[in-house]
């Protein structure tokens, strides 16, 4: 007979995931360094990021893109320009004491 999982374990692996998927994207210097321009400059052009970063335009792209997947920039497309800002919301929720109460102990203080 096969054990019926609880929900709770399913949510909380899920929850999981979408941690992993989050700090891989942010496991990188040149993608915190990508942030930390976006944080200080706010909605940037691809364009005006490349001479910032010092780095060709496709390697460019393919960091954004794993910050983007990870829900912790938004793109938003003017023209044929693209413009990258911070997901504000994503990333408070990754500083917020959510993950601290999924890693705490229950009986620790």
């Amino acid at each position: 007979m096969l054990k019926e999982i609880p929900l709770l374990e399913n949510e909380l692996d899920k929850s999981f995931e979408n941690y992993e998927k989050k700090f891989k994207a942010l496991a990188d210097k040149k993608r915190l360094q990508i942030m930390n321009i976006l944080t200080k400059q706010g909605s940037t052009c691809v364009c005006d990021l490349v001479p910032i970063i010092g780095m060709p335009q496709s390697k460019l792209s393919y960091h954004l893109k794993i910050l983007l997947d990870a829900d912790i920039i938004i793109k938003e497309t003017k023209g044929t320009w693209s413009y990258y800002k911070i997901n504000m919301k994503e990333v408070n929720h990754i500083l917020s004491e959510e993950l601290c109460c999924i890693l705490k102990p229950e009986n620790s203080q």
